[in-house]
């Protein structure tokens, strides 16, 4: 072999190297530019594309230039280096895509036209459930009565769930007077008896007696501030500070609704550190059966925390309504 053949060899090689690591290079800076732009999971995407077009240009200006000439030993082994990376690379992208649309399937299927609500809420849910869900579950509530009838409620998750619960909200408002605090702050020991003798409601005397106080606290902070005496119940740093049971509840979430986007039912919490603060509040105050749990399920239930799915066609209906200006009733 002469010396001329071998010296342009040994150029034909530099070159191919010179350019390769060119291409290289340039998919490196653009890598950086997406990190800047794109989020990560898009930029995991784009390099392994990057990766694949860089394989496919060399492979097309290898079959071009062996019309000419043959591939020379350094080519191919660099073409063979990123084929083997991009296709690894396309292995991993499949596998991680497989895993998130498995993740991300829905536990409930709807029909076409059908309402997507809470996954929670399913073929076999109570009917009432589910007005319960659709009507009430979630949207603010300002009043006083509205939010003693949540808190009785939510009470009662120690003892049955929101099923059993719902099917007696109605004989619970009519034992109750509507949750009228002024009534209920009145209620003698006969009538907290017939109420334990109420067969329809089947509640202890300890559960009675709960919603009597609780809802007697908070008559406390509404009689006063509108000029009451309410004797029977003082409380007056309270009164100072809030003037209404609406206001002292709202009070802890700054008066507007905390707007949560839940897409798993695993991710909706059981208790909150605003529920926390709320029950540790209210404990010292004087209030039963209050605990951060059941707390929670109250600020779920009476729209202070909104935790419809993001799924659900209630959430942005709720989020809608949380969205108004907060006018204290």
């Amino acid at each position: 072999m002469s010396k001329t053949n071998v010296r342009k060899q040994a150029l034909e090689r530099s070159t191919s190297f010179k350019d390769t690591q060119k291409i290289l290079n340039q998919n490196f800076f653009h890598n950086k530019i997406f990190k800047k732009v794109y989020p990560i999971g898009l930029q995991k995407s784009t390099s392994s594309l990057s990766l694949s077009s860089v394989s496919l240009s060399l492979s097309q200006n290898s079959n071009d230039s062996s019309q000419a000439d043959s591939l020379t030993p350094l080519d191919e082994r660099i073409s063979s280096a990123l084929r083997l990376i991009s296709a690894s690379s396309h292995e991993r992208r499949e596998t991680a895509v497989a895993k998130t649309i498995h993740q991300q399937s829905p536990l409930v299927t709807t029909e076409p036209g059908e309402l997507r609500r809470c996954n929670w809420i399913t073929k076999n849910s109570d009917k009432l459930y589910v007005e319960f869900h659709d009507e009430c579950w979630g949207v603010p509530a300002y009043d006083d009565n509205k939010l003693f009838e949540m808190l009785a409620m939510s009470g009662l998750l120690m003892d049955y769930n929101w099923t059993e619960i719902i099917k007696r909200r109605e004989p619970l408002r009519e034992v109750f007077a509507g949750f009228d605090p002024y009534t209920v702050a009145k209620m003698e020991e006969q009538e907290i008896i017939e109420i334990t003798s109420n067969k329809a409601l089947s509640l202890a005397d300890s559960r009675v007696m709960c919603i009597v106080d609780n809802v007697s606290f908070g008559a406390t902070l509404r009689l006063r501030s509108y000029g009451y005496g309410a004797g029977f119940l003082v409380n007056t740093p309270v009164v100072r500070e809030c003037g209404s049971f609406s206001s002292y509840i709202w009070s802890f979430v700054n008066h507007k609704p905390i707007i949560n986007k839940y897409k798993y039912p695993r991710n909706v919490p059981l208790r909150s550190p605003k529920a926390e603060a709320l029950s540790k509040d209210m404990v010292k105050r004087g209030f039963r059966f209050v605990g951060p749990v059941i707390v929670h399920s109250f600020m779920q239930a009476a729209g202070l925390t909104i935790d419809h799915l993001v799924d659900c066609y209630r959430h942005s209906e709720c989020v809608s309504l949380a969205e108004r200006p907060w006018r204290h009733i």
